[in-house]
């Protein structure tokens, strides 16, 4: 994992990169904001719905199933082709990220291999545990440099160890790494950016900064599109400071995308209850 020094705590070193502490703080006050939305009070459950379905979607779209929301909200089989699949995979680890959130602070790579089963719905034995020397990844809209097995191990090992042991760093600091780490390493055989997002917003909720789960930075990073989205994974491989820090804003952007999402869908409520 790309880190800014040699630290007991290296994931809260990066939020002392430049533009980071900004972003943290931007976060947290559009977090702040729709969380006071008087529709909260009284109709969560709904909006926390509602994120979900939108998140996945917007998941989705990054994997290459692009699909306006309407139809994944009438579908009900995504047995078809391979953009169904996607859409469903993305659907079931919605539903699946809110039930595994007691795990992942003691078992992280547990709940890794959860995601990558939920996601594939399949009995293939390479399933629900990290690829083996020599079995292909399917990740086609991913095209870094694909680390070896060894290197995935002790990676995956290094980052469920900071997991377990707590770090001080901000939510959307940690989270962003997460994601940033999962995508860079590939570690399963398929469903990798879509098991990368579900692990973010498992750390999101599970932080306490999105403890409703209304903030879906999915919607937000489909919004601003796969190219930047790519872009801004560069600067996190790169390991260096501005690579890392753009990534994390990227990050951030992303979830206050998912906040005015969200404050928009309050909004309609309001109105529908006028």
């Amino acid at each position: 994992m790309s880190t800014t020094g040699a630290t007991a705590d290296p994931l809260a070193a990066l939020g002392s990169l430049t533009g980071v502490a900004e972003s943290v703080e931007t976060v947290r006050k559009a977090v702040d904001r729709v969380y006071g939305h008087r529709v909260m009070r009284r109709r969560s459950n709904a909006i926390t719905s509602e994120a979900a379905l939108r998140g996945a979607r917007g998941s989705a779209a990054l994997s290459g199933a692009d699909w306006a929301l309407e139809e994944v909200r009438r579908r009900t089989d995504f047995s078809g082709d391979a953009e169904a699949r996607v859409v469903g995979a993305a659907l079931r680890l919605s539903a699946e990220a809110g039930q595994l959130l007691s795990i992942w602070r003691q078992s992280p790579l547990r709940v890794l291999a959860r995601l990558h089963l939920v996601a594939a719905a399949s009995d293939d034995d390479r399933v629900g545990r990290p690829r083996q020397p020599g079995e292909p990844v399917d990740e086609p809209l991913i095209e870094l440099p694909l680390p070896d097995v060894a290197e995935v191990s002790g990676r995956l090992e290094g980052l469920a160890d900071l997991i377990i042991a707590g770090t001080s760093a901000p939510a959307l600091v940690t989270a962003a790494v997460v994601h940033g780490e999962l995508l860079a390493l590939r570690p399963f055989v398929s469903h990798n950016g879509l098991v990368a997002r579900t692990a973010e917003r498992i750390v999101l909720i599970g932080s306490g900064l999105d403890p409703k789960a209304i903030c879906p930075a999915e919607v937000g990073y489909a919004e601003l599109g796969r190219a930047s989205y790519l872009a801004a994974l560069d600067g996190y491989v790169s390991g260096t400071p501005e690579g890392m820090a753009a990534w994390i804003g990227h990050c951030g952007r992303a979830v206050e995308l998912g906040v005015r999402e969200s404050t928009a869908v309050c909004e309609a409520l309001q109105r529908g209850a006028a």
